[in-house]
């Protein structure tokens, strides 16, 4: 549990369906924060998110919750980014890209009426992309303008691998990398256990990654939406910001001459702080992994030309 009484903190939640609620919803069991206020453009939404979470508070602890408005942006330490169009059975994250980004001009000239100094964590998709217009549209340092990146894939990833090896997918390093979508790619070359390399068969590595790829999509399919696991992994973030941990966390950052790559944002390991994203750490990748994670880059930077940002 995280000793709020030493530094006062203030995390803002944009957007309070099933990412953005979940994810307030984590942040305010664990006690992340001192505040944490949730912004949604239905605000009898985010009233009713903060009431329900307000009436636990003899249960959980002491973190001081309300519904509020870009106003409270000005001290936020952290303002996260989960409003936008959902996606829709059979929908790519691609697809999603032109009405999410009209709506965050609008998120985007909003915040930054109130607060230059925060950290801005995106987790609308597609991903990368909008960290991308994010960055653009708020003028802050690239450090301080993150996605949530592969960070949730690589979870998806272990967790099978865990699954196919029979070990806790905690003891389990490995990295998908790229996109957030149809164009990441695994890292088997550096997957390990201890160091140890792992021994799986290309029959089931192809079905791991495949799984791995396909986890939104199924889930959505069968519930309508992801949010638990999002959610962990944006608790997972925001702890390392807020702590000052230094963690490597695969997200989403901007890449300057990293493998061949420029001018894009992708998901890649990484080591976050308390300011943001710190150093992204120059990983070694085989000639196949190489060509497709500039293959990944390539896609999304199409995609952001079509913005005419």
């Amino acid at each position: 549990m995280t000793n709020t009484a030493q530094r006062p903190n203030r995390v803002v939640v944009i957007g309070t369906g099933a990412v953005g609620a979940t994810t307030a919803y984590t942040l305010f069991l664990r006690e992340r924060a001192s505040e944490l206020v949730l912004i949604d453009a239905n605000h009898e939404k985010a009233l009713g998110e903060a009431l329900d979470m307000n009436h636990g508070l003899p249960f959980a602890g002491g973190v001081k919750l309300w519904a509020g408005d870009y106003s409270d942006c000005k001290d936020a330490d952290i303002i996260v980014i989960a409003a936008g169009s959902n996606q829709r059975p059979g929908e790519t994250r691609i697809d999603l890209l032109k009405r999410n980004a009209a709506i965050f001009d609008d998120i985007i000239r909003n915040i930054t009426n109130y607060n230059d100094h925060g950290i801005i964590l995106v987790a609308t998709n597609p991903v990368d992309i909008l960290s991308y217009v994010s960055l653009k549209k708020s003028g802050f340092p690239a450090n301080r303008v993150i996605g949530s990146g592969t960070l949730l894939d690589s979870a998806r990833f272990r967790y099978l691998i865990g699954q196919n090896k029979k070990i806790n997918p905690r003891s389990i390093h490995a990295h998908i990398v790229g996109e957030h979508g149809d164009s990441e790619l695994p890292l088997w070359s550096l997957a390990n256990v201890a160091g140890v390399d792992l021994e799986i068969g290309e029959e089931d590595k192809e079905d791991i990654f495949n799984r791995t790829k396909n986890a939104a999509y199924e889930i959505i399919n069968a519930k309508g939406s992801t949010s638990y696991a999002i959610a962990l992994a944006l608790d997972r973030i925001i702890v390392s910001i807020l702590q000052d941990e230094g963690s490597v966390l695969n997200v989403s950052t901007l890449l300057t001459d990293y493998n061949g790559v420029s001018d894009v944002y992708l998901g890649v390991p990484s080591i976050v702080d308390r300011s943001g994203v710190r150093e992204v750490l120059d990983i070694e990748l085989n000639t196949e992994e190489l060509e497709r994670f500039q293959a990944s880059a390539r896609k999304l930077k199409e995609q952001i030309a079509s913005l005419e940002l």
